[in-house]
């Protein structure tokens, strides 16, 4: 039986089940999910803005933040390789030198600080979809990085907001950037990334 991300029975899940073992001991996909969204929802109104450096490990912290009462591996990064639909996500054995070299590569950028809006926005689209492929986490990527990229883009001088991005279009942008097409995630970070902040 193959979960959402392929990985057949993950020892994540309850036995011949697709749903992720949980602290709130549900066994319901749908249920879970909607618990998950709600707990991480409340969590993240919790997570302080720090100013750089950021690495993998901060990643981790807004991981553990988000979803430690959901998931006893909250901030823990993935034992198994996973895939979802044809994308292939980065190997578990290579997701700390890769999230290490895009850590890196955004600290010589200088966090995009002193960047025009115009080439903030360029510069975060191609960042936040190459992150995504690395995908350390076994579930909860997508809500962890979003706050990430807050915390980098507010560093930068920049607001920010999600609000507009419907989930399917959010969804086809991280896969054309796949393959390092970043144009539906320009357009999303276009209509993200407000004015300067004072």
């Amino acid at each position: 039986m193959l979960d959402k991300y392929g990985v057949g029975q993950d020892p994540l899940c309850y036995p011949g089940s697709t749903v992720l073992r949980n602290r709130l001991g549900l066994t319901d996909a749908q249920t879970l999910h909607d618990a998950e969204r709600t707990l991480s929802e409340i969590a993240a109104s919790t997570i302080d803005f720090d100013l750089p450096p950021y690495d993998l490990p901060y990643l981790q912290q807004i991981h553990r933040i988000l979803f430690d009462d959901v998931y006893e591996w909250a901030g823990e990064l993935r034992t198994v390789d996973i895939s979802k639909g044809g994308t292939h996500f980065c190997n578990v054995t290579r997701i700390e030198a890769e999230a290490a070299k895009l850590f890196r590569r955004m600290a010589t950028a200088n966090w995009f600080e002193g960047l025009a809006r115009q080439q903030l926005i360029s510069a975060v689209a191609e960042f936040y979809g190459d992150l995504n492929m690395v995908h350390p986490f076994r579930e909860g990527n997508g809500r962890a990085q979003r706050i990430l990229f807050d915390h980098i883009i507010i560093n930068a001088g920049y607001e920010i907001s999600w609000w507009e991005v419907a989930e399917h279009e959010w969804v086809q942008a991280n896969i054309d950037a796949v393959v390092c097409d970043y144009r539906a995630l320009t357009v999303i970070f276009q209509r993200c990334i407000g004015q300067a902040i004072g």
